[in-house]
C-alpha cells in the first residue's frame, strides 16, 4: 500500500512518457490516465451505459463497445458536449487512479496525468501529495511534435495552444523535471527523485 502519490504531468511533447518509464524502471508503479480512461468506458462499464444514455445509442459499436472515432468528433465539435462526456468520465477516471496508488505494493506510486492542470488541478485530486511537472521550452515541444506526429508547424502549435500554459502547469509544480537536455542528465534527475520520494514515503509510514 503506497504512503505517498505522486502526480505527473506535463504539455503535449515534453516528454512524460520518456520520465514515467525510468521511474517504472526503479520499481514504481505509475497509474496512467490515458489507459484508465479507456477502462472506465469498457463494455458494460457504468460510464458506457451513461454515455449511451447521454449521448445516444449511435456512439456504440454493433459489439456494443464504445464508437471513439464517433463520440470524438461528436464532442470536439460542441464545447457543452465536451464538457459533458468530461463530467461522466473524469469522475471515473480520478477514482480508478487513485485506487491504482493506493493498491501499489511500493513505497510511493506515481498519476500519470497529463491534463491535470485543465481538469481542476489538485482540487480535482486532493490525494496527491506531490505534483511533478515534466517541462520543456515551447520551441522544443513543438519540435518534438512535428516530428513525432509529422504535421506542420501551425498544426503543432494549435495542439499546443489548446492545452494549458507552460507558466499555469509549472505553478502547480512542487517538483520539476526538465527535460530539454539529454537522457542521461534526464536519468540523473529521476534517480535523485526517486530517492527524495523514496524518503518521503518511509518518513511517513
Amino acid at each position: 500500500m503506497s504512503r505517498l502519490v505522486v502526480g505527473l504531468t506535463g504539455g503535449i511533447a515534453s516528454g512524460k512518457s520518456a520520465v514515467t518509464a525510468r521511474f517504472e524502471a526503479l520499481g514504481v508503479t505509475v497509474a496512467d490516465a490515458d489507459l484508465a480512461a479507456r477502462a472506465v468506458v469498457a463494455s458494460g462499464s457504468p460510464a458506457l451505459a451513461m454515455i449511451a444514455e447521454r449521448f445516444g445509442a449511435a456512439m456504440l459499436l454493433d459489439d456494443g463497445t464504445l464508437d471513439r472515432a464517433r463520440l470524438r468528433a461528436h464532442v470536439f465539435a460542441d464545447v457543452a458536449e465536451r464538457k459533458a462526456l468530461e463530467a461522466i468520465t473524469h469522475p471515473a477516471i480520478r477514482e480508478l487512479l487513485r485506487e491504482q496508488c493506493e493498491q501499489a505494493p511500493g513505497p510511493y506510486a506515481m498519476a500519470a496525468i497529463p491534463l491535470l492542470t485543465e481538469a481542476g488541478g489538485r482540487a480535482a485530486y486532493p490525494w496527491l501529495d506531490r505534483v511533478l511537472v515534466v517541462d520543456a521550452p515551447e520551441a522544443l515541444q513543438l519540435a518534438r511534435l512535428m516530428q513525432r506526429d509529422g504535421i506542420d508547424a501551425t498544426l503543432a502549435g494549435q495542439m499546443i495552444a489548446a492545452q494549458a500554459s507552460r507558466e499555469a502547469r509549472l505553478a502547480l509544480a512542487d517538483d520539476v523535471v526538465a527535460n530539454d537536455g539529454l537522457p542521461e542528465a534526464l536519468q540523473a534527475h529521476v534517480e535523485r527523485l526517486h530517492a527524495m520520494y523514496m524518503g518521503m514515503a518511509t518518513a511517513t509510514s
